[in-house]
């Protein structure tokens, strides 16, 4: 804005320029036609016609020029004229001036504009630095309960189903405080061998029982792959998440896997943008805190994980190429 409204003043500023030299000339060129005292000009002589205007500067390709009138002739008139060329030299140095003179003014306005922004941002970045340390200080402090409660669930009667609901909510704030921690903190990656089938299945157990109004179909051919086991269930945990909460009440979801692919797919209301559900705080309705598959997004590219997705009438489709390591 500041650049646009520079560039407005600056233009002006030239048009006046030139207008002033013009004149300049002009006026240089009268007094000129009364004293010949300046070797700048060159005169001739020229018929007069019924269009010559006297004491009015002309221009065209070649010239700038007046015409006076010669004593008391009424035939012809004196033409007192200057090289177009040295003119367009002049409007170049003219145009050369202003041009620095916008580049160094711009440079200022920048100078200034990034002080006032640096300052101006200080408290809010400030702020924003001490709520992170809070947030993550809050995460930190929530691993030994939830902790605990997942223990002490481990040594209650199993068969409850009070007990097994109560266990479904704490393994879903327990992956909730992972996923935060994950955004949140920057952790190591620990290589180790994975039996697919373990990893998913853990997954689909923990979902299945939940949704079991959704028809499951899953087929999975057992191999093993070298892989971190908390980020690879994580993204697994995302993106059943979203295929269970965002699906139709006789909805199905189908999980396939074999040698070095998962392809999950799910029956959908449809999405209004795909290609952006993998955006930070991106969601299409009012549900979630849109950070889940942005946490797929990150965790594939730390495991070099490559993965697609498509949608075709009702169904949403994504498919995760695991590296061959």
């Amino acid at each position: 804005m500041i650049e646009l409204f520079l560039a407005f003043i600056f233009y002006h500023y030239y048009k006046i320029e030139e207008e002033h030299l013009r004149e300049s000339i002009y006026y240089e060129m009268k007094n000129y036609s009364f004293f010949f005292d300046d070797d700048k000009f060159e005169i001739d002589i020229i018929p007069k016609r019924e269009s010559s205007k006297l004491y009015e500067l002309y221009m065209n390709e070649e010239l700038l020029f007046i015409l006076v009138p010669i004593g008391e002739s009424l035939d012809d008139l004196l033409q007192v004229y200057y090289p177009r060329s040295g003119y367009d030299l002049m409007l170049d140095k003219i145009r050369e001036m202003i041009i620095w003179q916008f580049f160094f003014l711009s440079l200022v306005a920048l100078l200034i504009s990034l002080i006032f922004s640096f300052y101006a941002l200080t408290p809010m970045r400030n702020a924003l630095h001490l709520l992170e340390e809070f947030i993550k200080d809050i995460i930190h402090d929530l691993n030994t309960p939830i902790t605990s409660i997942l223990i002490n669930l481990k040594m209650m009667d199993q068969s409850n189903d009070e007990v097994k609901s109560i266990e479904h909510s704490a393994k879903t704030i327990s992956m909730l405080h992972k996923n935060l921690d994950n955004y949140l903190r920057e952790s190591k990656l620990q290589q180790e061998e994975l039996s697919i089938q373990t990893v998913l299945q853990e997954q689909i157990h923990f979902f299945k029982s939940s949704y079991d109004y959704l028809t499951w179909d899953i087929e999975i051919e057992e191999f093993t792959l070298y892989s971190d086991r908390n980020s690879l269930s994580r993204i697994i945990y995302n993106l059943l998440s979203n295929a269970c909460r965002y699906n139709k009440s006789n909805g199905f979801i189908k999980v396939q896997a074999k040698k070095y692919s998962i392809t999950i797919s799910n029956s959908s209301y449809g999405i209004k943008a795909p290609h952006r559900i993998f955006e930070r705080f991106y969601k299409e309705s009012e549900r979630g805190l849109g950070i889940g598959l942005h946490i797929v997004q990150k965790l594939c590219e730390e495991l070099g994980i490559a993965k697609s997705v498509d949608m075709k009438e009702d169904i949403f489709t994504i498919v995760l190429q695991l590296p061959q390591k």
